[in-house]
């Protein structure tokens, strides 16, 4: 009997040790800031190696676009996306660095006459500039329906890289 009696014993002991360091971790875990959820980006239909449809439009200066010419940096922006209006500056900035003949900054619009000066006073001194709604030939021909967007083109008008940040797409894309 006296051996039962110190294996309960035990066995209660082992059970609030077991209790106390569960409790002691929740704490613990609850305590700690959650990781932030990873942004992979919109995901986009057309992928490394794949290239654009067939399409053209004509920029906010009156020059023609083709796809069958693209090459560079393509962005697709709109006007009441938040993250679009985050990655401006740093889109911006690699478009400063490419020139302005090898980036094409796409805005969709929800209509006529409604743009974003803001985007658009960003764009137009770095990048060739098409307005146009959110089916338009260019979104359709990369099969386009998140903003904001990013394609790289290589010389044989393929796309070698996807993003939704400009960090996201690797420097040795645009060689």
């Amino acid at each position: 009997m006296p051996y039962l009696t110190a294996a309960v014993v035990l066995i209660g002991l082992l059970s609030v040790l077991n209790l106390a360091l569960t409790v002691a971790l929740a704490k613990r875990l609850a305590a700690r800031p959650a990781a932030p959820a990873p942004d992979h980006g919109p995901p986009t239909v057309l992928q490394a190696g794949m290239r654009p449809a067939a399409a053209t439009a004509v920029t906010t200066k009156d020059e023609p676009v083709s796809t069958a010419e693209l090459t560079g940096l393509v962005g697709f922006f709109s006007a009441d996306c938040d993250p679009c209006h985050r990655i401006l500056p740093e889109f911006a900035e690699r478009a400063r660095e490419l020139g302005r003949d090898n980036v094409l900054a796409v805005i969709g619009t929800a209509g006529p006459g409604y743009t974003d000066q803001v985007l658009l006073d960003a764009l137009l001194p770095v990048a060739r500039v098409v307005v146009e709604d959110f089916e338009g030939a260019l979104s359709e021909a990369f099969k386009n329906d998140h903003t904001p967007a990013l394609y790289v083109l290589n010389g044989d008008h393929m796309i070698t890289a996807t993003g939704a940040r400009p960090e996201m797409l690797p420097r040795e894309a645009f060689a």
